[in-house]
């Protein structure tokens, strides 16, 4: 008689062979979705990083930092059009290529099923951030229909989290084919839903990756100018 299922990777889709011993048979059966390959590849942040949007500072000449900032983080609060509307960003990983890849295959080739390799860090991520409203950065009518579903919102849903499609965006040209000075000066591409109250909440942006901070920031001006008591975003990745 087999006591323990064994599942595929979702990432590898080899096998994955649970650790067995007394304890397992009276826990709680809990479906492993990643392996330990897999799992190894995951660059977790760790050690010191800029205290707004979690860059790695050992990833970082010392000309690109100012105090417990990064450089860009530091023009983004120089600027008055943009100073205070995000109070910090925490992201889980480095973009390496694994990550990347992964991410490319949830995002741009369907793969929702890939939604649950985070959904455990997310999840105890988000228990550790006070906050009233969990909202997905959202797609554009059209990027929705190409993709079929939100990923930001999936990611919040498999995170056992109930999302709060407050914000709209209008359709416009995909931001990884812009440079960061494109990025920043973009015409506001969010709005509040009509009917959507944020007043005097404390919400939490989810999205993919941070790169440039651009898209978080938008998101997070929207938020704040519509009464939010703060806006802190949680992406999977750092660019």
């Amino acid at each position: 008689m087999k006591i323990f299922q064994n599942y595929l990777c979702f990432i590898c889709h080899e096998e994955i062979v649970p650790v067995t011993g007394w304890q397992a048979l009276f826990e709680r059966e809990t479906r492993i979705v990643t392996c330990e390959t897999c799992l190894g590849q995951f660059s977790v942040i760790e050690g010191e990083t800029c205290q707004m949007c979690s860059r790695p500072f050992e990833l970082l000449e010392a000309q690109y930092r100012q105090n417990d900032l990064c450089y860009d983080c530091v023009r983004w609060e120089e600027d008055s059009e943009w100073r205070g509307f995000l109070e910090k960003n925490i992201s889980l990983y480095n973009y390496n290529d694994f990550i990347k890849e992964v991410i490319a295959r949830y995002k741009f080739r369907g793969d929702y099923a890939l939604s649950k390799v985070f959904a455990a860090p997310l999840h105890a991520k988000l228990q550790e951030i006070d906050h009233d409203l969990l909202v997905p950065i959202p797609l554009s009518e059209e990027r929705l229909y190409e993709r079929g579903f939100n990923q930001a919102e999936a990611l919040i849903r498999e995170s056992s989290f109930t999302p709060a499609n407050v914000l709209t965006r209008v359709h416009a040209e995909k931001q990884s084919k812009k440079s960061r000075n494109e990025r920043i000066h973009l015409p506001q591409v969010f709005q509040l839903d009509s009917g959507c109250s944020v007043l005097n909440k404390k919400i939490v942006l989810v999205d993919d990756i941070y790169t440039t901070g651009s898209t978080i920031r938008h998101a997070a001006k929207v938020l704040k100018e519509a009464g939010a008591a703060s806006v802190t975003s949680l992406t999977l990745a750092r660019g």
